[in-house]
């Protein structure tokens, strides 16, 4: 899953993102408003996590410019506006949830993990294909209850595919949730790792659950189906 996070404090800023991509996140990282809005017309995001004194352009009126245009990606507002009216006109303009400074991460770690599962109408922390779990609480992937040990790239492009199931996923897509904008979009990043997330897998399995859709992209499968 791909963040932005927009925050003025530059330090505080690179401790959350730091934070999000221990956690298996892709993270950009803007200190400035301005910015930021540029940055979410051109790029795809699932998760903004949102500071409201900003340069450039101020986070209220960013929110508002964001949901002309995206009514999808989930906005979690960060903020040391801790009054009731400010909570209130956050959400009304559009933020999917608010948080008030200081904050302990373990809970914006659990706030954003909410969010996302409510993105994909998933309410469980474990997510399940065939034999494969996946717990997005802990960050770990089994297979029949064995753990399978992948690198975080791994996980993510795992928990990607098993956030839609049944849906063909192109290489362009993996890119823009899976890597954070400083990735090369021409590199082959992608069969990399997914070559690499299919051996562990079939090790495990027995099969390969990736099948590949030529043109098209990658899609997990059951044992049997083509």
């Amino acid at each position: 899953m791909r963040i932005l996070v927009v925050e003025d404090e530059m330090e505080l800023c690179g401790a959350i993102a730091e934070g999000l991509e221990l956690d298996g996140y892709a993270v950009d990282a803007c200190y400035d408003g301005a910015e930021a809005h540029e940055l979410l017309l051109a790029e795809e995001y699932d998760l903004v996590v949102l500071d409201l004194n900003l340069p450039g352009m101020d986070g209220m009126d960013l929110l508002e410019e964001l949901r002309k245009v995206n009514r999808e990606v989930k906005v979690l507002i960060l903020s040391a506006r801790d009054s009731v009216e400010d909570k209130v006109k956050g959400l009304d303009t559009g933020a999917n949830d608010y948080l008030a400074k200081p904050f302990a991460f373990a809970e914006l770690e659990a706030r954003i993990r909410n969010l996302l599962r409510r993105s994909f109408v998933q309410e469980d922390t474990v997510l399940r294909f065939a034999a494969i779990s996946l717990d997005t609480l802990g960050r770990a992937a089994a297979v029949d209850g064995r753990p399978v040990a992948l690198t975080r790239k791994e996980l993510a492009i795992l928990e990607y595919l098993m956030l839609h199931p049944g849906k063909v996923v192109s290489q362009e897509e993996l890119m823009e949730h899976v890597w954070n904008m400083e990735a090369d979009s021409f590199s082959n990043a992608v069969r990399v790792h997914i070559a690499s997330l299919r051996k562990k897998l079939k090790e495990k399995m027995g099969f390969d659950p990736i099948a590949t859709r030529i043109g098209q992209g990658y899609c997990l499968r059951e044992e049997g189906s083509v």
